[in-house]
């Protein structure tokens, strides 16, 4: 498995974490531990000192907050081009028009 986990093999770790984040406690190995045990998965010793020392410099409720405008952009969809960028119809029917006679020139 090597020094370097993947999400998947952190999440008990990370939702641990948040819970206690959101339950306004300190984010410690012991309590992590306790609310792995919790869980009913046995603690990881390198896994909770690898997230312990990974959270040592983020700001959790600013990391969350990130995440949730990316989930509210990625909800939304793709942004509609403005009135500005929009061709009028006619316009681009016209635009269709050339290229299609264009075309019919090739056969002539």
């Amino acid at each position: 498995m090597g020094d370097r986990f993947g999400p998947n093999e952190m999440s008990e770790y990370i939702h641990a974490a948040l819970v206690l984040h959101a339950a306004k406690k300190e984010i410690t190995e012991d309590s992590l531990e306790k609310v792995v045990k919790a869980a009913g998965v046995e603690p990881d010793k390198q896994r909770i000192k690898m997230l312990i020392s990974a959270l040592s410099d983020v700001n959790i409720d600013q990391a969350i907050s990130v995440q949730l405008a990316v989930a509210s952009a990625a909800a939304a969809g793709p942004s509609q081009p403005s009135k500005a960028e929009e061709k009028p119809k006619e316009e681009a029917k016209a635009e269709e028009k050339e290229e299609v006679a264009g075309l019919g020139a090739l056969f002539e």
